[in-house]
């Protein structure tokens, strides 16, 4: 899982670069409205490019982290076998919603290669060109959730009920504290070695 680690980390840092090169365009070209009554033809089609393929590779990342938000208020009160069991289901149909989404996206994409389709602006840019990308971000992250699946039931059917739990279920508050100590620690000793 360490390799898939990296390409997930890799995505996310792929993802928030797009974005964030999607904020700087779109600020440079507010204050080109602004003070030169000029615009950058295209930002706002660009920049929602960036956001779908950005948000797509981040996926991966944030599924590995335990990143996404769940509603646990009662969660935290059943015993830990439900709770695992009721992780694995939720990771079944997250991974699942998204494989669905993947296989109707590449029926996007197919029509897009097939009929020639470009944007409807001053870029007419071919739509098959983000689309694919963020397909492959689609697909890289059905895969990262099939992976953690089944390392998940691997580490399941070995008897380890809590390193399962560490894989998949949400991050207690415990966890979270101790994550936040980390981190204040390690800023700590790289400002104390600098």
């Amino acid at each position: 899982m360490s390799g898939v680690r990296r390409f997930a980390q890799w995505g996310l840092w792929f993802g928030g670069a797009l974005v964030l090169l999607a904020a700087i365009l779109i600020g440079i070209d507010v204050l080109l409205r602004k003070f030169l009554t000029r615009s950058i033809g295209g930002a706002d089609e660009l920049a929602g490019y960036a956001l779908a393929i950005g948000t797509v590779w981040g996926l991966g990342a944030a599924l590995l982290d335990r990143a996404h938000i769940r509603i646990d208020s009662l969660y935290v009160l059943f015993p830990q076998r439900l709770r695992l069991v009721l992780d694995l289901v939720a990771l079944v149909l997250l991974v699942g919603f998204f494989a669905l989404t993947a296989w109707h996206g590449w029926g996007v994409v197919e029509q897009s290669w097939t009929s020639g389709s470009r944007s409807q602006s001053a870029l007419e840019t071919p739509t098959v060109v983000p689309q694919l990308v963020w397909m492959a971000g689609l697909v890289a992250f059905v895969a990262i959730g099939v992976l953690l699946l089944v390392d998940a039931l691997r580490r399941l059917a070995a008897g380890d009920l809590r390193g399962t739990a560490r894989l998949i279920s949400t991050r207690s508050a415990e966890e979270e504290v101790q994550e936040e100590i980390r981190d204040l620690q390690e800023r700590r000793t790289r400002e104390g070695g600098a």
